[in-house]
């Protein structure tokens, strides 16, 4: 849904008011399952991406701590240490976002993920799969700061103690998502441009070859959408956020928690 509801020049028939109206459409004219394309590359590529993801925050985080604020935690240690862990994570999902998003666009020409990377890779090159890295760690890091940063503070008012409390890891999760969602959703909608290289659009501009840089995917969204053509798809990517960071600091606190717990019984 926020792939679609970024496009700049969509389809007639892939043109939608709101979320609800863009999923029902979706499911009526696609097919149940099309809201869901794209699923098994994300799969794919989110195991080790996050695996390096929170490995590297952990050690950067405590490490950091111990330089700024001995003995106590320290909310710049926090920032640096998740826009630091952006760089393994986006090295990662970067090919895995331009797969995934291409598969999603309205009458996309791929019918599978391996058929998309080979014809990408064949047509494009193989820089075509990072053609969005500069934008997409322009993007994350910001975004994983403000993320780590109000997730962390959330922690301090709901669960001073830093225990393992299932509640208060789903809601700070949740509120840091939206908030970092909603901030950095101007340069989610270049993102997007840069990985679909969306056809009608270039066209509509006489932009010929393929668009590349973060400088030439502002100017060309500005040009066709103005100021509100950065908010596109803001709703989408707020409501698919805060489940998503809610769901992936409960389970990652849950694993932390055992996992320590386990290795206490050992040692006793």
């Amino acid at each position: 849904l926020q792939t679609r509801m970024q496009s700049l020049q969509p389809d007639p028939k892939a043109q939608y008011r709101g979320v609800y109206e863009a999923l029902k459409k979706m499911m009526q004219t696609e097919g149940f399952w099309r809201p869901l394309r794209g699923i098994d590359v994300t799969m794919l590529g989110a195991g080790p991406a996050h695996a390096l993801y929170f490995a590297c925050y952990e050690k950067m985080k405590k490490s950091l701590s111990d330089i700024f604020h001995p003995g106590g935690n320290s909310h710049l240690a926090n920032g640096i240490a998740g826009s630091v862990a952006t760089l393994l994570h986006d090295a990662v999902m970067n090919p895995a976002e331009v797969v995934k998003q291409r598969l999603q666009m309205f009458n996309s020409p791929y019918t599978s993920v391996l058929g998309c990377v080979r014809t990408v890779q064949r047509t494009e090159g193989f820089g075509a799969f990072y053609r969005s890295y500069t934008t997409q760690l322009t993007m994350n890091v910001p975004f994983q700061a403000i993320h780590f940063i109000t997730y962390e503070l959330m922690q301090e008012h709901l669960n001073p103690h830093r225990q393992y409390q299932p509640q208060s890891h789903i809601v700070a999760g949740a509120v840091a998502g939206a908030v970092a969602a909603a901030a950095t959703t101007p340069l989610d909608v270049c993102k997007t441009l840069l990985n679909t290289q969306e056809n009608t659009a270039l066209s509509s501009l006489k932009i010929r070859g393929h668009l590349s840089g973060m400088a030439n995917a502002f100017s060309t969204v500005y040009q066709l959408g103005g100021v509100p053509g950065f908010f596109k798809g803001v709703q989408a990517r707020v409501i698919y956020q805060m489940p998503s960071t809610a769901i992936s600091w409960s389970v990652y606190e849950f694993f932390k928690y055992f996992l320590t717990k386990h290795a206490l019984e050992k040692k006793t």
